[in-house]
């Protein structure tokens, strides 16, 4: 048994398929699916049931995948030591971040990150909070970039700021003659969401305080898979939504038919951290990017630390 064996059975376990494991791994399928049978006659188990349709990993190979994550998180350690003795910058740092954040504070931060830091090279990738804990936890990534808490004994989380929402509205909505939008106002109106997965669909209902109004089935039937499609849907005329407050510098304002107002509640915010490992050696690393991103929020947000 070597490193690579591990890498080619938690290639094949996260993507239930041969060839897509053999392309990952940068191997033929033949390669890979001879090296793992070698593996299965030596170990004297099957990690692996297949299939024509599928690939399913056994209970034996559940708990074999427990421990090969592990040897490749220690290889991965020294790896990561070694290159921070040399320069605790230098290298890659994989950053996640979910769709509600990553549009509206990557192009804050890039560009000063790259002139104050250019060793630090930041591997982006966006996606939905539940596959940036789980890619986490998988060494897939370094980091995530979060607006819910999270409860996982591995992960750490590095509080940021706090983000208000704001409210769109059509321009002739009832809100628009209103002084001030009160919780009563938002538990009555037409609230437009995000599909499910969106942290951000949850957080809206909680500060509007409508669990009770989608049990029972009163909740707009429009879910929008974007920011961007469900502030269309706003300027349309089919309802109102909750922004976070870094979308307020989006182009879509203008001449959208929208009007933003801040919310005076003393809970309609949500708070974003950096959430990583906790056995993750390069802290300089992820210190420098919270510096980086600190300095460069707008006074729309309250930052948490300096």
């Amino acid at each position: 048994m070597n490193l690579r064996d591990l890498q080619y059975i938690i290639a094949v376990a996260e993507t239930r398929h041969f060839g897509k494991a053999a392309g990952r791994c940068f191997v033929s399928q033949p390669t890979l699916s001879g090296q793992i049978k070698k593996l299965e006659e030596s170990l004297g188990v099957a990690i692996f049931e297949r299939t024509n349709r599928s690939v399913e990993v056994t209970p034996i190979g559940e708990e074999i995948l427990r421990h090969a994550r592990l040897m490749m998180e220690q290889m991965n350690a020294i790896e990561q030591l070694a290159q921070a003795h040399q320069d605790p910058l230098a290298g890659p740092l994989r950053l996640g971040a979910i769709p509600t954040i990553s549009p509206y504070l990557m192009p804050l931060i890039l560009m000063p990150l790259k002139q104050q830091y250019p060793q630090l090279k930041l591997v982006l990738s966006e996606e939905m909070t539940d596959t940036l804990i789980r890619r986490l936890q998988y060494h897939e990534i370094d980091a995530a970039l979060l607006a819910t808490p999270v409860d996982e004994p591995e992960l750490a989380q590095m509080p940021l700021y706090d983000e208000p929402f704001w409210l769109a509205h059509p321009r002739d909505h009832a809100f628009y003659n209103k002084e001030t939008i009160t919780r009563e106002d938002l538990e009555n109106t037409e609230l437009l969401l995000l599909a499910e997965g969106h942290c951000l669909a949850k957080q809206a209902m909680e500060v509007c305080r409508l669990k009770e109004r989608s049990e029972r089935g009163e909740m707009a039937d429009l879910r929008a898979a974007s920011l961007e499609t469900l502030l269309q849907l706003v300027g349309a005329g089919f309802g109102s939504t909750l922004v976070p407050a870094l979308a307020m510098r989006g182009s879509w304002i203008t001449g959208s038919g929208i009007v933003t107002r801040q919310l005076d509640l003393p809970d309609a915010y949500r708070r974003v951290s950096l959430v990583y490992r906790a056995s993750y050696p390069r802290m300089e690393a992820l210190h420098t990017l919270a510096k980086v991103i600190l300095q460069q929020l707008p006074n729309t947000v309250t930052p948490l630390s300096s």
